[in-house]
């Protein structure tokens, strides 16, 4: 695997590195500054020309700053020859607003794509798009990567006497579903809405969940708002414990606060976007290897797929 340069933007080094020890190939120097008013400036300081360079570099907050910096980097790795670019991006940020949902707003979502395309990206690798139709606002190649794989051994350790899945809404179904059929297990649905104006969301279980141990999958957290209410309904309607795998750790505003305070006993994710504080309901799964091992078969011409197949 000769051919081929691994670089790290700063969103994420840590991950970056891990990725680098899981394939024994060093990270290749690129000098990233700022100027005082905020301007970002690349200089690659290796030969590129002819290589196949991976690009590690999450959208994750600040999203706009680790957006452009990934788009500078790629120019300055096109102008000097690199033969192809992949973006490998754990976290694709602006996944949201993936939809027209009311009038006069854009799809950010799409932007981002275009921003991508033109700055000279020929291949996207990401994990667990927040809608999976976003592959679509794409004309080059997109690796959607199934994060809930990395979950599955770490829930078949805890050995949980009565497991079942459960999504935390009906947009989620997919996912859960996915993750339930690997493990072998039941789900029910976490259907909120808010029946007027100005007051709370209100939680309806689709299912029994008395006396179960219940994992809600989901593909990020970020205020924490729903997933903790989503817990206190599980618990209202007899489930025994509440553990949330989820594989974006947004985190923003409140969250750790009502993580820490709430009545979910567990969230379980993983490090596409750096977890910017220890608690102890928290575990963080590494997603180096499977991320590693994409990053070889792209290499190498080989299925991807294959490689959740086997799970």
């Amino acid at each position: 695997m000769t051919g081929y340069m691994l670089f790290s933007g700063t969103a994420n080094r840590e991950l970056a590195e891990e990725i680098s020890d899981y394939l024994d190939q060093p990270l290749s120097s690129a000098k990233i500054t700022r100027f005082s008013d905020g301007e970002i400036s690349v200089r690659i300081k290796e030969s590129v020309r002819g290589k196949d360079v991976f690009i590690i570099q999450p959208t994750s907050a600040p999203a706009n700053a680790n957006l452009m910096e990934l788009l500078i980097m790629v120019d300055a790795l096109k102008r000097s020859s690199a033969k192809s670019i992949t973006a490998v991006v754990p976290y694709y940020g602006y996944a949201r607003q993936d939809r027209k949902a009311e009038p006069r707003v854009p799809i950010s979502a799409k932007l981002v794509a275009n921003l991508m395309e033109t700055a000279g990206i020929t291949r996207v690798v990401t994990v667990d798009l927040h809608a999976s139709q976003i592959q679509g606002f794409f004309d080059i190649p997109v690796d959607n990567l199934y994060g809930a794989i990395l979950f599955n051994d770490y829930v078949k350790s805890k050995n949980l006497k009565n497991p079942i899945v459960a999504s935390p809404d009906i947009g989620g179904v997919a996912r859960a579903r996915y993750f339930a059929k690997s493990l072998g297990l039941d789900m029910v649905i976490v259907d909120k809405r808010r029946e007027r104006a100005n007051e709370s969301e209100v939680m309806n279980i689709i299912g029994d969940v008395n006396g179960k141990d219940v994992i809600i999958i989901d593909d990020m957290i970020d205020t924490a708002g729903t997933m903790v209410k989503a817990a206190q309904a599980l618990k209202d309607r007899g489930a025994t414990s509440v553990m949330a795998c989820c594989t974006h750790p947004v985190l923003s505003g409140p969250a750790y606060e009502r993580i820490e305070k709430g009545a979910l006993d567990e969230l379980v994710i993983t490090n596409t976007i750096p977890v910017k504080r220890e608690l102890d309901k928290i575990k963080v799964l590494s997603t180096a290897r499977m991320l590693g091992e994409v990053i070889r078969r792209v290499y190498n011409n080989e299925s991807v797929n294959s490689l959740f197949n086997l799970k």
